[in-house]
This record gives C-alpha cells, structure tokens and sequence, in this order.
C-alpha cells in the first residue's frame, strides 16, 4: 500500500469558540501504487484540507500519514520537505506558473532542491514536454500560451521529480470543457505510463467517474460512492 491516512482528524478553531469547525473526524484511506481516486463533496467539506494532509501541506490534530511503511509525522521538518518534494506532484486550480519565467524554466522550479543532474532534468523535462505536446513552446512565457496550455505545464512540472503520488485540487476547474477533457486525459495517461498513482480533488461527477475509486467527503467522514 503507497498510503494509509489512519484516525485522522482536523478542526480550526477553539472548541469553546462559536466559530469551532470540525473538518475531518477520524477518516481513514488507503491509496494503492497506481490507483486513481476521485473526491467529491460539497464546497466547505474539507476537500482540500484532506489534500493538504496527504501531501503534507498541512498537518491533521490527531492520526497518522504512513507512506510506503513510513510514518511521515514522526519526520523532522526538513525530512518532511524532501519527501514532498520528491514524493508527491501537486496540481492546483490554477498553474500558479512564474511569469518571469519561460516553460522550461518553470518546470525545473520543483528540481533545484534535489541538486540532481541537471542534464538528466533537462532530458526528463524534454521527454515529458514532448509527451504532452509543448516542446515546441518551452521558450514561451506564460502569458504566450492558453489558459489549457498553461495547465499542461503545471501537470509536467508537477511530474518533474517523479514522483510517486499527484494531488490535484480542482485542476480542471479555472477550464472551459475541451480543456476539461485535455487535462483528465492527460493525467490519466502520465497515471497508466508513468505508475504515479493520482488523487484528485473535484466538483465534477463526470470527471470523478473518470477515476477508479470516488469517494464523496460530508461531514467529515469519506465513503465509497
């Protein structure tokens, strides 16, 4: 199993407080090598939160992340950084891509931690670019290219350090529905070829569907739709 999120909970706020929200109440998940999940729920339920937990953005108030046999809570800091870095690949709603930067450049971003080889980034990087389409565009800056085509450089860039595991938080929500249908395939393509097993977060039950387990988050707790 690639990941187990055991007992874990989340609130903001204090109890004694009007404004206390209990976000995630003792939820459990596992997430095999290569499975695709879908996460529905309304807006409010925890969605990204649960997201943030996974991919160690944020941390929940009681339970445990266990990953590959590891129990990332129990990590340092700066043990915790370089799994997420190396580990887990984040698609966002929107690109979030430097404009100062070019596509190439923005892609490598996630690789300047790792002080790898950078011949054999530059390789991985032409190698996924031309896989989805955009080599031919790596020089552009992002206001040259769509908001589609921009999209497609956040999925490469979040592929870069191949990673284990995509978190993606409404990656196809910022889209018109061409686009929709780009991304999704796209991702499910880089989950089949490249192993990565993927999470995605959606108000979209027809992209959920696309996944091969939808769970739907409300109240707290997950369930298997």
């Amino acid at each position: 199993m690639l990941v187990k999120l055991q007992n874990i909970s989340k609130s903001y706020g204090n109890p004694d407080d009007a404004t206390f929200q209990s976000v995630l109440k003792n939820l459990e998940l596992h997430v095999a090598e290569g499975e695709t999940i879908a996460i529905l729920g309304p807006s409010g339920s925890g969605k990204s939160t649960l997201l943030n937990i996974i991919g160690t953005l944020d941390y929940p108030d009681t339970g445990s992340l266990i990953y590959n046999d590891r129990t990332i809570n129990e990590l340092s800091s700066d043990e915790i950084d370089q799994f997420r870095n190396r580990e887990i690949g984040f698609v966002f709603q929107f690109h979030h891509l430097l404009p100062q930067c070019n596509v190439l450049e923005n892609i490598l971003i996630p690789t300047l931690v790792n002080k790898g080889s950078l011949k054999e980034d530059n390789e991985h990087a032409e190698f996924l670019l031309n896989k989805v389409g955009l080599w031919e565009h790596r020089y552009k800056k992002p206001g040259q290219l769509s908001g589609g085509e921009c999209q497609r450089v956040a999925v490469v860039r979040s592929m870069i350090n191949r990673p284990s595991l995509i978190l993606a938080d409404e990656p196809t929500g910022a889209l018109d529905g061409k686009n929709v249908d780009a991304i999704s395939d796209l991702l499910l393509k880089l989950n089949k070829e490249e192993n990565v097993s993927l999470i995605l977060v959606t108000h979209s039950e027809i992209l959920a569907l696309q996944m091969g387990t939808v769970y739907e988050l409300n109240e707290g707790c997950l369930s298997k739709k």
